[in-house]
């Protein structure tokens, strides 16, 4: 029979490693759209009314 401690394990690791895929999307995504918001403002910034 297998140990059932073994199979947490296993679950905790593929757990975590899909946390960090999560997490990796997640900053990609926020990064993406900051460019994106950077460059659409981008010529704007200067000429921009406050």
């Amino acid at each position: 029979m297998s140990d059932p401690g073994r199979e947490d394990e296993a679950a905790a690791k593929a757990r975590r490693g899909r946390n960090v895929a999560i997490a990796l999307g997640l900053v990609a995504f926020v990064i993406l759209v900051y460019v994106v918001t950077v460059v659409k403002m981008g010529a704007n910034v200067a000429t921009r009314p406050f």
